[in-house]
C-alpha cells in the first residue's frame, strides 16, 4: 500500500529533514487522544507530544505543543508569549485558524505560521512524535530540527 504523504511531510521533505512516519488504526474521521496514540505505537507518553493552539486576550492566536499526557499550564502559556491571558480555542474554530482538524493537527503546514513554543522537556529526548497532519499518522523527528523548521522556542509550560 502507498504511503499517503501530508503537507507537513512534504514540507519536511522539501526542507530534506529527516523523519520517521508511524501510524496507528482509527475510525474516520474519530480523533483519538493521544495518551491512547503512545499506547497504540508503544511509546513512552512523555516521547508522543500533541498540538494545542491558543488565542490571546489581544486576540493573537500561539501553539503549544506538549507531551500528551500533560496539561498545558495557561499561566505559564501566556508568560512565555508575553501575553497578560491565553485560552485554548474551541475545537469548532480549529480548521478555520490551523487548517487541521481534532485528533490530526501539526504543528508543520498550518494555514498561517504562528508563534509557537515547545516544552522544554523536548529539549531532553533524541526524537519526539507529534501528529502528522491527519488522524491516524504521527511523525518522528528530532526536537531542534522541529523547531528550527517552525520557529518555535522550548519553554516549560506544562502543570
Amino acid at each position: 500500500m502507498k504511503e499517503v504523504k501530508t503537507n507537513a511531510m512534504r514540507i519536511l521533505d522539501k526542507q530534506k529533514l529527516a523523519y520517521q512516519v508511524h501510524s496507528y488504526p482509527h475510525h474516520e474521521k474519530e480523533a483519538v487522544d493521544g495518551v491512547s496514540v503512545a499506547a497504540m505505537l508503544n511509546e513512552n507518553p512523555a516521547h508522543v507530544f500533541k498540538t494545542l493552539i491558543t488565542q490571546a486576550s489581544s486576540k493573537a492566536y500561539y501553539v503549544f505543543v506538549i507531551p500528551v499526557a500533560d496539561e498545558l499550564d495557561l499561566k505559564k502559556a501566556a508568560k512565555a508569549v508575553g501575553e497578560k491571558a491565553v485560552e485554548l480555542i474551541p475545537v469548532k474554530n480549529l480548521f478555520s485558524v490551523s487548517g487541521y482538524i481534532r485528533g490530526g493537527c501539526s504543528p508543520i503546514g498550518m494555514k498561517k505560521s504562528l508563534p509557537t513554543i515547545i516544552h522544554s522537556s523536548a529539549l531532553e529526548l533524541e526524537t519526539i512524535l507529534f501528529s502528522g497532519g491527519q488522524i491516524g499518522t504521527q511523525i518522528e523527528m528530532a526536537p531542534q530540527a522541529l523547531a528550527e523548521l517552525i520557529h518555535a522556542r522550548f519553554e516549560a509550560v506544562i502543570r
